[in-house]
């Protein structure tokens, strides 16, 4: 493998058949995403079983990460062939779920009046219609059009998350997250996320059946973003509708900012929305979408996603082959040797309030990443039963490849959205020697690594008889670092 940064694919009519599923995987995929916002669960579950044949066919470990709707608000259908808004022109924004028109638009919110207040921002759709409130009545709220253009259809209304607190997950959430977790998918993302009692409500209904992606796209989630990432598993960095709720011109630097944290915190980041949006059309992406794609590289991403790119474009094959080639030219000129230094910086200054098993964890896999470099290994070995050794080891960007190994099929899955890591079953192991030996000729016999090399094996060591994960045996910190000589 030489591309270390992963690939999210959202599959969909153009991309979800058998045959297609399988050149989509030898395309270079890592994770599949199954948008629940269109079709229903039992489309849902008949795809995650396609998915798996697929994976099972190309010989890939692939990881499913089902997104739920969340909260959306939408207007009332406009009459066929739509209607223009012109701007400056007044509107009237009323409760209900009635038709619109030019100068009534029904919305789907039954706190709207509450919700709105002289000077709030309305958007419809992708954004390219909006408004600002000029008056609330108690029936309706007036508002001028800033941006006209032809509305259509029932197009979503945004409405700020600082004024409108929508309910997240909703009950269709959290049903639709008891269905997933059980179906055995790896992730579950959280949209229009909040705060971090969000991603409570939602693990409290899956447990650890799945991990859990928090979407970033609120204004009240960045300012609740070191208790949002400390609460879930990944990060999703979801610009389509965080650049509705924030300037726009904002959106590129707090794509930086919450990536940046992200590592820094050990937790897996998908950048997201747009990426190569060109190529659901054309054969070939614009500049600016390159350009794009390398520099979510060259800020430390772990994923990239695509979207309806992938879904219902004209070539999913060929926008994740493009993906991989710019993700891949990306990294051959990325500095990712910062990242380490500025880890080991931020250790420095944490306060004592970080329990000691995660100190272990932070200072062990530091010292993986330097030996790497000082012995010039082939290969970092990562054992784990959580996922936390081989997360805790990727936030340094090592150069060295890394190989995630667990004696459990599902958490070899979860590896797949960690940037860098090849995840690899091993059998079970019930004490340190015989984990480093079944690393080691486990890599072997995968063609990881070879007879001859130098590798760092970096592990917790097994806490009890058996080491059962599934009885909650499980190393609470990574203790174990050996460099090994492969004879």
């Amino acid at each position: 493998m030489t591309r270390r940064t992963k690939i999210v694919a959202t599959i969909g009519p153009a991309s979800d058949s058998p045959e297609m599923l399988e050149q989509l995987i030898e395309a270079g995929i890592d994770v599949v995403r199954l948008n629940l916002s269109h079709g229903d669960v039992e489309d849902h579950l008949v795809k995650l079983a396609r998915v798996r044949d697929a994976a099972d066919a190309v010989g890939r470990e692939v990881a499913v990460l089902a997104d739920l709707p969340g909260p959306k608000i939408r207007s009332g259908l406009f009459p066929d062939g739509g209607v223009m808004l012109e701007g400056g022109s007044l509107v009237n924004l009323v409760p209900g779920d009635g038709p619109s028109d030019a100068t009534t638009i029904q919305v789907q919110h039954d706190d709207l009046i509450e919700a709105l207040e002289p000077g709030a921002r309305v958007q419809l759709g992708d954004g390219a219609l909006s408004m600002t409130v000029v008056a609330v009545g108690p029936a309706a709220v007036s508002a001028r059009i800033d941006t006209g253009g032809r509305a259509n259809g029932q197009p979503g209304v945004h409405l700020s998350s600082t004024v409108a607190r929508l309910e997240t997950p909703t009950a269709d959430d959290l049903v639709l997250a008891e269905t997933m977790a059980e179906a055995g998918v790896e992730f579950i993302a959280v949209s229009f996320v909040c705060g971090s009692d969000d991603i409570d409500r939602v693990r409290a209904v899956v447990g650890k059946r799945a991990q859990l992606v928090s979407k970033i796209e609120t204004r009240a989630a960045l300012d609740d973003l070191e208790d949002i990432i400390a609460a879930s598993d990944a990060v999703m960095v979801a610009r389509g509708d965080l650049g509705l709720d924030c300037p726009i011109e904002d959106v590129p630097h707090l794509q930086k900012r919450i990536v940046r944290d992200c590592v820094a915190a050990a937790k897996p980041v998908i950048t997201a929305t747009q990426m190569l949006e060109s190529m659901i059309t054309a054969p070939s992406p614009t500049r600016a979408e390159v350009s794009d794609v390398a520099n979510a590289v060259f800020d430390g991403t772990d994923a990239v996603m695509l979207s309806g790119e992938t879904a219902i474009g004209r070539d999913p094959v060929g926008v994740v082959r493009t993906m991989a080639t710019v993700a891949s030219r990306a990294e051959s000129e990325a500095s990712y040797r910062q990242w380490a230094e500025k880890l080991r910086r931020l250790q420095r200054d944490f306060d004592g309030t970080i329990p000691v098993e995660e100190r272990i964890t932070m200072a062990l896999s530091h010292a993986a990443s330097e030996a790497a470099v000082d012995a010039d290994v082939a290969a970092i070995l990562c054992c784990t039963r959580s996922g936390r050794t081989a997360r805790a080891m990727a936030r340094f960007r090592p150069a060295a490849r890394m190989i995630g190994l667990s004696p459990d099929p599902k958490m070899v899955r979860t590896m797949c959205l960690s940037w860098g890591v090849e995840p690899i079953a091993v059998d079970m192991y019930s004490s340190t020697d015989e984990m480093v030996w079944f690393a080691v000729e486990t890599a072997l016999e995968s063609e990881a690594i070879d007879h001859g090399d130098t590798v760092v094996v970096l592990a917790g060591a097994p806490s009890g008889p058996g080491a059962d994960p599934h009885r909650g045996q499980r190393s609470v910190a990574t203790d174990v670092l050996r460099l090994v000589r492969v004879d």
